[in-house]
């Protein structure tokens, strides 16, 4: 069973082949920063333009590098959302087409499943049932995970995501686009016992979090100061500081609520060094075993939608050619089959 995977959600045209037996065999990717990075952010009409002009020829160059042919393909999944809905249409419209030529089912993925997932791809692979952190641009969620579409949302962010406050807070102190990474390779070099953050909705029960409070802390701490590189670099790493260990201190509750002993940590975020040194710390102390994406399968891709697409394949070999894309689609929402 070959399985193409095509992800345009959002400022990445990922395309993948997902053998059932052999595994990943390719994937590719186009990043759009270079694009967006004049306008200080995604610009939907341009992303959407942008995967209309790449799609196509990554469609072409997966083929090429897995040794594959069209007729090959056994099933087409794509990411039906969330996402931008320009985007969005763009994945969703290539991915009928192309299953309707080829006579193969075309299965609508979401999004924030299959960044759960991605971590699945590893040769160390977590087993259900496991605590999902979903953490990226637009989504801060912890889970509890006892299947493929078996997922009981634990707590999520009641305004900004976590990547979402790491992008504002790199604005405010004068950061080029993209701001998370960019925040992060500065707070490396900041003095971590200048400033201390609060850790937001830690003093409550639950698994919820809150970052706008965070983001504003930041800019009122900066502005108290000369607003030179090293002030820069002390604000990054105790607003870096303050998010990780929210992250960590909700991730323990979520665990000791649910008594399991898997950590899936996945989406945009999990690439930050900090916050995976922390969590490996916290693995190495704890009985808890942690799992992450590779680098390359934290931010958006097709591999992830192509093995997401392969694991609901399995479970409904008769699954629909497709459905409406969805901008807003709660992970809530899913169902097994």
């Amino acid at each position: 069973m070959l399985i193409l995977g095509i992800e345009t959600s959002c400022d990445e045209t990922g395309l993948a082949l997902y053998d059932s037996e052999q595994g990943l065999l390719a994937h590719c990717l186009h990043s759009q920063i270079d694009l967006h990075q004049e306008h200080g952010g995604v610009v939907p009409e341009l992303a959407s333009r942008d995967h209309v002009r790449r799609i196509t020829p990554l469609f072409n160059e997966v083929l090429s590098a897995a040794n594959r042919q069209r007729a090959d393909i056994s099933a087409i999944a794509y990411t039906a959302g969330p996402g931008l809905i320009g985007a969005l249409l763009v994945g969703a419209s290539f991915a009928r087409s192309l299953a309707f030529a080829l006579d193969i089912p075309a299965l609508p993925i979401h999004h924030m499943e299959a960044h759960l997932l991605a971590p699945m791809l590893e040769e160390q692979a977590p087993t259900f049932p496991f605590v999902a952190l979903l953490v990226s641009g637009g989504h801060t969620q912890l889970v509890r995970v006892d299947g493929i579409g078996e997922y009981e949302l634990m707590g999520e962010s009641v305004d900004d995501a976590a990547g979402e406050a790491f992008d504002k807070t790199a604005k405010m102190l004068g950061l080029d686009y993209p701001g998370g990474p960019a925040l992060a390779k500065l707070a490396v070099d900041g003095n971590p016992d200048r400033f201390r953050f609060p850790r937001p909705m830690t003093n409550r029960p639950g698994c919820d979090f809150s970052f706008s409070g965070l983001k504003t802390h930041s800019l009122t701490t900066f502005r108290k100061t000369d607003g030179n590189d090293q002030d820069k670099r002390d604000v990054a790493r105790a607003f870096e500081d303050a998010v990780v260990d929210t992250l960590l201190i909700k991730c323990r509750r979520a665990l000791d609520a649910t008594q399991l002993k898997q950590l899936v940590i996945a989406g945009g975020v999990s690439a930050n060094h900090s916050l995976r040194q922390r969590f490996a710390d916290y693995s190495q102390q704890s009985s808890v075993e942690v799992y992450f994406p590779r680098n390359e399968f934290c931010t958006d891709n097709g591999a992830m939608i192509a093995y997401a697409g392969f694991r609901r394949f399995e479970l409904n070999p008769n699954a629909s050619n497709g459905t409406d894309v969805r901008p807003r689609w709660p992970l809530s929402e899913l169902s097994v089959a």
